[in-house]
């Protein structure tokens, strides 16, 4: 079965991953103060993240437009498409609605939108699952059905450097982002099974929570070794690659992939940023 995987562009993949998985791309568009940036391959990682140090406002992000999902799903192949948690973009309404105008067009096509309840990372280890899946030969149903249940098993978690983002966009009061920094306090954040962000712990010293999140893996994972870890990370490959050592002395997986952020994750997580799931 021919296929293609559509995602946003939160979906952070290398383009070995992009070409292996016939993978398509819509891109948020970012807004900076009077910048705008797309999340495409011509997107300057290192401008977007100097242009967030100087802002005083929240950057802000556009979902790609329903139009723009539409172009990407026309042809022959099956389409699945990997979105934004529905609870922080836009972009699976946009997914979705897409889907219907080109059916309305064309007639019967196979396309199914998932909501990732997730983002970055996660996005990609749910695109890496139906690529899997289809590559072993199961049906359109089968896939819909797998990558569902995937979906509600997977856990993503954070780890950031920097709160300046968080604070701007309203997450954090400044009060206590003040205290959290003056006291060197570090927070782990993860997705819940809704889609949305919370805290799951906090520890002194980026040192003592790197530790924590690697804990955290064995407490939440249930067999390890038969799935993916996949580590994003934001202008920081050493330490997604020490991470990757001190998941591999603790753990089986089967495999462990690093990706760095573009666009829309960096706005997120910020220099210095690590999301992973599994």
């Amino acid at each position: 079965m021919a296929i293609k995987i559509v995602v946003d562009s939160c979906c952070d993949v290398t383009p070995q991953m992009k070409n292996d998985m016939n993978l398509s791309i819509a891109p948020l568009t970012l807004y900076v103060e009077d910048k705008t940036f797309v999340d495409d391959e011509t997107l300057d990682i290192q401008d977007l993240l100097q242009s967030m140090k100087k802002s005083k406002k929240a950057a802000k992000t556009a979902c790609p437009s329903p139009e723009e999902y539409m172009n990407l799903y026309k042809g022959e192949d099956s389409v699945f498409v990997v979105t934004l948690s529905s609870a922080l973009s836009g972009s699976y309404n946009s997914a979705v609605l897409a889907k219907k105008m080109l059916l309305e067009e064309v007639g019967n096509k196979f396309i199914h939108v998932f909501d990732s309840l997730s983002a970055c990372v996660g996005e990609t280890l749910v695109s890496l699952k139906i690529s899997e899946l289809a590559s072993n030969g199961l049906s359109e149903t089968e896939i819909v059905q797998k990558v569902n249940d995937y979906i509600k098993e997977m856990k993503t978690l954070f780890l950031l450097e920097n709160l300046d983002n968080l604070v701007k966009n309203g997450r954090i009061n400044p009060v206590i982002a003040k205290i959290i920094s003056v006291l060197n306090i570090r927070p782990i954040m993860g997705s819940t099974d809704e889609g949305t962000i919370q805290l799951v712990e906090k520890a002194r010293g980026f040192k003592k929570a790197f530790t924590r999140l690697a804990e955290i893996i064995g407490e939440q994972g249930e067999q390890i070794e038969d799935k993916v870890l996949g580590i994003a990370h934001c202008n920081c490959f050493e330490r997604a690659l020490a991470f990757k050592e001190e998941a591999l002395k603790r753990y089986n997986f089967k495999d462990i992939v690093i990706v760095e952020m573009r666009g829309v994750s960096t706005i997120y997580a910020n220099d210095g940023g690590i999301v992973i799931a599994f």
